[in-house]
């Protein structure tokens, strides 16, 4: 029986604290559940889902892309720099956007498996190269409208579409979150229903098991890192659109967030690995208590540390109950 209970309890605790901290807010604090203070939420973890959805992907292969908050920095000044500096339009700058980090994947993917540099350190040294680039192609200066690069004047402008993207709404719904939606859906189904995302998840559980059948493990690692980048990229993308101006380290903080969301999400429903529906959840979570501590008035220079609670809270429950099992197993 305490078995059973034990079970249960890791494999829908983490669903059952979520139930009950809505519960909570939304019993003491009734603003919590109205429809605006839910877009609110939803909003506020959108880009962090988007990013952690490419960490997810990183960590299928086995890797770690240390990188991601970087990249949606880099992602952010060069599509604010395009726009801005260059007068190449909304449309340019979010291309080159996005494609600045699919490049970035690119090499951390390369260095890794190419140059055999181990992956923490591979995306460590990609993360100051980019961050170091973003403050060399920007003067070390915030982007915005009533500036150009150095002396110059502005060529450009951040125009109505291009905002819309972070800030426009379909039925009252906004597009960043609907975009979401639809990055987590596409994760979901590239890792769980593709021949690629399933060769990928064995890749990251047995390398050289998925070498010995004949799988291009390199090949597939490279992808991966890829991935993360762009998507890292595409909230470097929503989130400048939704502020208007493109301000120096603005994803430094992504970086914890995506990763605590992606390690939160090893806990639901006993997964044990990295899932995209655990990773969605995770931000869900995340925003949520935030969310309801802001209500009940705790200081904004509390949410690093709570944040790193509920990470480490998350690991223990991940990584103990795998303890578990296989001690069971071995006895």
């Amino acid at each position: 029986m305490t078995g059973t209970l034990r079970d249960i309890a890791y494999k829908y605790g983490l669903l059952i604290l979520f139930v009950a901290l809505i519960v909570v807010f939304w019993t003491t604090r009734p603003a919590f559940g109205t429809w605006t203070n839910i877009m609110v939420i939803l909003q506020s973890v959108a880009v962090t889902a988007i990013v952690a959805l490419g960490v997810t992907v990183s960590m299928a292969a086995g890797g770690f892309d240390l990188a991601v908050g970087s990249v949606v920095s880099f992602s952010v000044m060069v599509t604010g720099a395009a726009i801005i500096y260059l007068g190449l339009g909304g449309l340019a700058g979010v291309v080159l956007g996005l494609a600045s980090g699919l490049l970035i994947g690119l090499f951390s993917g390369l260095l890794i498996v190419w140059a055999r540099v181990p992956d923490m350190l591979a995306t460590l040294g990609s993360m100051f190269v980019f961050q170091g680039l973003a403050l060399i192609i920007t003067g070390g200066k915030s982007i915005s409208t009533s500036a150009g690069y150095g002396d110059n004047p502005p060529r450009g402008t951040f125009s109505q579409a291009f905002l819309w993207i972070g800030r426009g709404k379909v039925a009252g719904v906004p597009f960043s979150i609907i975009l979401t939606a639809v990055v987590a859906a596409l994760v979901i189904v590239f890792l769980g229903a593709t021949r690629a995302g399933r060769i990928l998840q064995a890749v990251g559980g047995n390398p050289e098991a998925a070498r010995l059948a004949g799988v291009r493990v390199g090949r597939y690692r490279v992808l991966a890192y890829a991935l993360s980048g762009f998507l890292a990229s595409l909230g470097g993308v929503v989130l400048i659109s939704r502020l208007g101006r493109g301000d120096v380290g603005v994803g430094g903080s992504y970086l914890l967030e995506a990763v605590a969301a992606t390690l939160i999400g090893f806990a639901v429903l006993g997964a044990n690995r990295p899932n995209a529906l655990g990773t969605v959840i995770g931000a869900l979570f995340i925003g949520v208590v935030m969310n309801g501590l802001t209500m009940f008035n705790f200081p904004y220079f509390t949410q690093d540390f709570i944040k790193g609670v509920l990470l480490v809270l998350a690991l223990v429950v991940s990584f103990s109950s795998i303890f578990n099992r296989n001690t069971k197993a071995s006895g």
